[in-house]
């Protein structure tokens, strides 16, 4: 677990500190920015203008650094975790305060971004370790949380980036149990074909192909007072995806380390809820497999059982996450959660409708959703809800099971992928299916090419909301 509070400080300090100096656009092109005329000097010799993602660093007349101007454009918004990120990537090591317009709001969002900029993977890699760069707050910003929500974000991340060698079913296991022995949970594991006597079938038939030691397996930690109100996470950990016997061709299976994109995000949210203190009951569900090639692997035309009692027709083996993850629903349903979030690498579809930045979302109560929509405003973390067609549902019906695996077409395909889920969520469950891709193709400030944490941090406070954990 990654710690990010030695990147954080009071302005209270006694510390020497470069002033990041903020200058607006408009203000700057209006005369208006409160520079010396040396500085304003600077500013032209250098083409600097206020713009957006401008920075300067200006030097006293012994050549020390004594600020930094950081253009803002049209001003900051109080919604965006990413404006100091690019800032603190540019940056010597050293302490720093921010000087100008900009709300606490804007600041508690800008040190998580800060800190995040200072984190990468580094795993695999000969790199010493660099002196963190110090941002200086004031002190009524709570910089512990803004450090458990990196961390969180950190280790969604870290869980992603990390591959399947190192990071299979048994791997997931260990990471949860290491967080239930940090914070005080509990955590037990059902494997192998202790599965199929526990009523697990689906997950054991994905992923019973895998090799010696890699055996399928659900992994439940509980954490939190019994009366406390009833949170539920399902995570997807499929550690690697071959397609099964549809084996998916080179290019589609080259990033399937990230399969189990869907586990490390619950892992990291459960982390925050847990690093917080949060007043909840938490169960954290992860059916964890590998979707492998051999003798016994599950076969398209097989129908398979699961916990529900629904049958299954494979269409596909290629659409396993859905699988996996509609016994551990099963399962949360059994004990009627207040609120059920299910996360998931789950279509290519959402991808092709959303793009790589917004999760697709599903839920069955417009009250969970507004509360999920205010928390993305107010935290930058986006999400678009997806609808649950109902008359789609038909897309895939079976001749010879309750259901189909998916549809036979590919339309639809992340609606119908809900869809399914739905049909084992408990009657009057508030329930959030997460169509996420849990990766970032390109680099941006604070958000390395890479595993990417996502609409973790809208959940945290939409959870809040939902739960009035506020009162």
């Amino acid at each position: 677990m990654f710690d990010f509070t030695a990147f954080l400080g009071t302005d209270s300090d006694t510390q020497s500190a470069v002033s990041l100096t903020l200058v607006d656009n408009g203000a700057f092109t209006k005369g208006l920015s409160g520079l010396s005329a040396t500085e304003l000097n600077w500013c032209k010799a250098n083409g600097f203008s206020g713009k957006a993602g401008e920075q300067l660093a200006v030097a006293n007349t012994e050549g020390e650094l004594t600020k930094v101007l950081v253009g803002t454009g049209d001003g900051i918004s109080g919604d965006d975790p990413w404006w100091l990120a690019a800032v603190a990537e540019r940056l010597e090591d050293g302490a720093y305060r921010v000087e100008g317009k900009a709300s606490e709001t804007a600041l508690s969002q800008g040190a998580l971004g800060w800190c995040l900029a200072q984190h990468s993977f580094t795993k695999y890699l000969d790199k010493a370790e660099k002196p963190a760069k110090k941002l200086l707050l004031p002190a009524s910003i709570d910089m512990e949380f803004i450090a458990a929500e990196a961390s969180a974000m950190a280790t969604v991340r870290d869980l992603v980036n990390t591959p399947t060698e190192d990071m299979g079913p048994a791997h997931l296991q260990d990471t949860v149990e290491a967080l239930a022995e940090q914070y005080g949970a509990t955590c037990s594991t059902i494997v192998g074909d202790d599965l199929l006597e526990e009523n697990f079938p689906a997950i054991h038939a994905v992923g019973r192909a895998a090799s010696e030691g890699r055996a399928p397996r659900l992994i439940d930690l509980q954490w939190g007072e019994e009366d406390a109100p009833k949170l539920t996470l399902v995570g997807k950990g499929v550690c690697f995806d071959t397609g099964g016997l549809d084996v998916k061709p080179a290019a589609g299976m080259r990033l399937m380390k990230k399969d189990m994109g869907g586990a490390a995000h619950t892992i990291g949210l459960a982390q925050l809820i847990m690093a917080t203190g949060l007043k909840v009951r938490l169960r954290l569900l992860i059916p964890a497999v590998e979707n492998a090639v051999s003798g016994n692997a599950y076969r398209p035309g097989d129908v398979i059982d699961t916990r529900k009692g629904l049958t299954v027709e494979i269409h596909n083996t290629d659409a396993e996450g859905r699988v996996v993850l509609c016994d551990a629903i099963a399962l949360a349903s059994e004990e009627n959660p207040d609120l059920m979030l299910d996360f998931a690498t789950l279509t290519g579809a959402a991808r092709v409708a959303l793009g790589q930045d917004l999760p697709a979302t599903y839920t069955n109560d417009d009250s969970v959703w507004s509360a999920l929509e205010q928390g993305a405003k107010e935290t930058g973390d986006p999400l678009w809800r997806m609808p649950l067609w109902a008359p789609y549902n038909d897309m895939f019906s079976s001749r010879i099971a309750n259901m189909s695996n998916c549809a036979e077409s590919g339309f639809g395909g992340s609606i119908t992928a809900a869809l399914y889920l739905q049909k084992f969520v408990g009657e009057n469950i508030p329930w959030v299916h997460f169509d996420v891709y849990a990766w970032s193709q390109s680099t941006k400030p604070g958000r390395p090419h890479g595993g990417a944490a996502q609409g973790i941090r809208a959940s945290f406070k939409a959870i809040n909301t939902i739960l009035t954990l506020d009162d």
